[in-house]
């Protein structure tokens, strides 16, 4: 999401509890912020959960292939 651009933002409508809503404002918690950054890490999590099931299949034969014929560095590890 690095390639969005800030400058510009959108008004939205959000739904919370009014006790919520107002620990945050007297905590000063900027609302705005924090939901951009928890929407950023959902994101992330989400393509990154995406990913992994789309290369489930290529990850499962990576893993048989290593487990046969180990790595290609197994001769030089000095651990």
């Amino acid at each position: 999401m690095s390639g969005m651009n800030t400058r510009y933002k959108k008004t939205v409508s959000v739904t919370l509890e009014p006790a919520l809503l107002q620990q945050a404002r007297d905590a000063g918690i900027n609302l705005s912020a924090v939901l951009t950054q928890a929407l950023k890490q959902e994101i992330d999590a989400t393509g990154a959960e995406r990913w992994k099931m789309e290369n489930r299949a290529a990850l499962q034969e990576l893993n048989r292939i290593t487990d046969e014929h180990g790595l290609l560095s197994d001769e030089y590890r000095t651990f």
